[in-house]
């Protein structure tokens, strides 16, 4: 199997067969074979009765159905567990990206041994102050946080080679990101390519602008995540042990200096009058605190057992 193709889609009844059509055309004509996963996100048009009618006429279409709208990330997760093209193939179902760029993907994770190929829209039909203006912030960001230096971080349409979805783990929305997830995996031949982009044909976007706001919490997580994920105690421990030590050492300072005052004849300064004793009693708390968060995280590390976040009702 050359290609495992992984479209998600919420209400895109009026967009599949067409989507379908392009994808079949392009595939027959450069020779590839292919499977097509369609991620059915909880939806309440008639997508799910097309995929199944599309199915009996075409056995090379699959899809899952969810029990409700899980996300994006929770739908490509789906589908890469199930995918057995060598190379796999993301994109969407609202007939903004391009079939036509798949084989050029593909060629480019094939004969230009790439782990990843990121599709960039250079030039997008959006609305500028609502989509384009905040995606380019959040690249910006995206690519100072990360150390993956890609333009279009959000672009749906990208290839992997298959061992690349089969070794990460895509959760809560970090669909955005997979590329900065198999970076961190040790899949570092990583690139980019200029596709085509048009205005969405039919229905409306799915995304609205607090994606942005979820994204730069979600690059947060990823950036700790990726650093101190599976040694917690390494940062929580770090930091506790120094707030301890600081607070214990601005505590023996203030009984030194009591005791001074003491073999100087000097009463009545009590030591709960100074800041200081707050400060330090505050800070060896909080440092205990976070070494026992630290130690409950490895313990937790130790302990737990990956499950899915998703139900799915059907899969044909």
């Amino acid at each position: 199997m050359n290609l495992s193709i992984v479209i998600p889609l919420l209400n895109e009844e009026a967009s599949l067969e067409e989507l379908f059509s392009r994808i079949d055309k392009v595939c027959n004509s450069s020779s590839l074979s292919y499977e097509i996963w369609f991620v059915d996100d909880g939806s309440t048009d008639l997508s799910w009765s097309i995929i199944e009618n599309m199915r009996i006429q075409h056995p090379q279409i699959h899809g899952i159905k969810f029990s409700r709208n899980y996300g994006k990330s929770q739908a490509l997760h789906a589908a890469f567990e199930r995918a057995n093209g060598d190379v796999v193939i993301t994109m969407d179902a609202d007939l903004q990206d391009f079939p036509e760029e798949i084989p050029e993907l593909y060629k480019m994770v094939i004969e230009d041994n790439y782990d990843i190929v990121s599709g960039w829209k250079k030039k997008r039909f959006d609305n500028v102050m609502t989509k384009n203006v905040p995606s380019k912030l959040f690249n910006a960001a995206a690519r100072k946080v990360s150390g993956v230096y890609l333009h279009d971080f959000n672009c749906g349409l990208k290839a992997y080679k298959k061992q690349v979805v089969k070794s990460i783990d895509v959760y809560g929305d970090m669909h955005r990101y997979i590329p900065v997830l198999a970076a961190n995996a040790g899949f570092r031949r990583i690139t980019e390519k200029e596709v085509q982009h048009q205005a969405r044909p039919y229905g409306t976007s799915k995304f609205g602008t607090e994606r942005f706001i979820r994204g730069f919490l979600d690059l947060v997580t990823l950036w700790f995540v990726s650093r101190f994920g599976g040694r917690p105690m390494h940062f929580f421990g770090a930091v506790g042990t120094v707030m301890f030590i600081v607070g214990f050492l601005s505590a023996l300072w203030l009984g030194a200096s009591k005791l001074i005052d003491v073999a100087r004849g000097i009463y009545g300064h009590l030591i709960t009058n100074n800041p200081w004793f707050y400060i330090a009693l505050t800070m060896m708390i909080m440092g205990t605190l976070l070494f026992i968060a630290g130690f409950l995280g490895e313990m937790i590390i130790r302990t737990n057992r990956e499950h899915k976040n998703y139900n799915i009702d059907e899969v044909i």
